[in-house]
């Protein structure tokens, strides 16, 4: 039996924090969803024809979209409530984080000091935090990911778990979705029938959300997770531990990573790319072309790039790089994919883009015809597809 607990469970809300983040939940969809609506049918009806009119042609790009909508009234107000709903998130889960911060750090600690899971942890305190880190609170998320308050402080990887079911609607009885490691491992798994990595690494892993999955699909390799945010890996190393996963996290920034050359089958990543600077993605796509082994492969999901999708679209995407503390969204998403891969050394016929369903959202039939080809994929949006970039170390 394994001794350590699950960290996870340790966040028990009370009856009255349990509805707020049930509201905070319900709100946000209302927001993406019903309000969202009301926004695009006041875009189409006068904020798109009253540019027609001025210029002769609808609006072409995502700046034009949002220079033309700032003063609408339903774009106001669908913005303003995305915002402080974004803020109530992380606000809805702090006091029960901070009521269980004791226990949480006791168990992390326990997590650390045991070998019994064959897991590991590998702290730096001297890590210098990259500036696109550093100088903002990512995602609204007070203190970000890395900020520390107490000693061997976990509390941020706490907010971000519990504050990400609440973000995601998880305490919603129609959540079908089933995630990004999910999907992209049994894509995998579908579309590669005789991939079988032995060694994956995750850059950016946070929590381990997005690690974990590939456990499931490939239950003989060996996971492993860098990440610059030491609270993050405390909390998803004592996950790990609780679930008797062999897992690897230590704290890095993915632009220089220690491992040797040709160390990893695999190097995936989820959400991570459009938080680093253009200059830190290709260093960081170096690397993970340098970590690779011949033959070995990377899977890194995405927003899709703005030529994939129209103005209106990047103009709704693209909101988080004004309003989220996400300022480098828009730079990320103007680049060609392609591009970016082969600046980092990978060659141009080893580089392929992919849109995939969520494995969670889709039928079983449908998800793998689309992951062998048959059928054309669905489009991206709300969360039922995934867009994917990677790459194939030639052998």
């Amino acid at each position: 039996m394994n001794a350590i607990r699950d960290i996870d469970s340790l966040v028990d809300p009370t009856h009255d924090e349990l509805a707020r983040q049930g509201f905070v939940s319900r709100l946000r969809k209302h927001i993406m969803k019903d309000v969202a609506d009301d926004m695009r049918d006041a875009y189409d009806v006068k904020v798109k024809p009253a540019f027609l009119s001025e210029y002769g042609r609808e609006p072409n790009s995502g700046e034009e979209v949002r220079d033309a909508i700032e003063d609408n009234l339903t774009y106001r107000v669908w913005s303003s409530l995305r915002y402080n709903a974004q803020e109530m998130v992380w606000d809805s889960v702090r006091e029960e984080v901070e009521r269980q911060l004791p226990d949480m750090i006791s168990i992390a600690d326990q997590a650390a000091q045991s070998s019994s899971h064959g897991g590991t942890l590998t702290l730096d305190p001297e890590l210098k935090m990259p500036d696109y880190v550093d100088t903002l609170d990512v995602h609204l998320m007070p203190g970000c990911w890395q900020g520390e308050h107490a000693d061997r402080d976990v509390a941020q990887g706490a907010i971000y778990a519990h504050g990400g079911l609440v973000f995601r609607g998880s305490l919603l009885p129609s959540k079908t979705r089933s995630g990004v490691a999910a999907s992209v491992s049994k894509w995998l798994s579908i579309r590669f029938p005789d991939f079988k990595p032995e060694k994956i690494l995750e850059t950016g892993c946070t929590i381990g959300n997005n690690l974990f999955p590939y456990y499931d699909i490939f239950p003989d390799a060996e996971l492993y997770g860098v990440d610059v945010a030491a609270p993050c890996l405390r909390y998803a190393h004592a996950r790990a531990a609780s679930r008797g996963v062999n897992a690897h996290f230590s704290q890095q920034n993915a632009e220089t990573l220690d491992f040797p050359d040709n160390s990893f089958d695999l190097i995936v990543s989820s959400f991570f790319f459009h938080e680093l600077s253009v200059k830190a993605t290709k260093k960081t796509l170096a690397e993970c072309r340098r970590l690779l082994r011949p033959g070995g492969m990377m899977v890194h999901m995405e927003l899709p790039p703005a030529s994939q999708v129209d103005a209106y679209y990047n103009f709704y995407l693209d909101w988080d790089n004004e309003h989220n503390n996400e300022p480098h969204y828009r730079d990320f998403r103007s680049q060609d994919c392609e591009d970016l891969m082969t600046s980092g050394g990978f060659d141009a016929e080893d580089c392929w883009t992919a849109l995939i369903p969520d494995v969670g959202g889709a039928t079983p039939e449908y998800f793998q015809q689309v992951a062998l080809g048959e059928v054309p994929p669905p489009q991206h949006g709300n969360y039922t597809s995934w867009s994917l970039f990677g790459a194939i170390k030639p052998a």
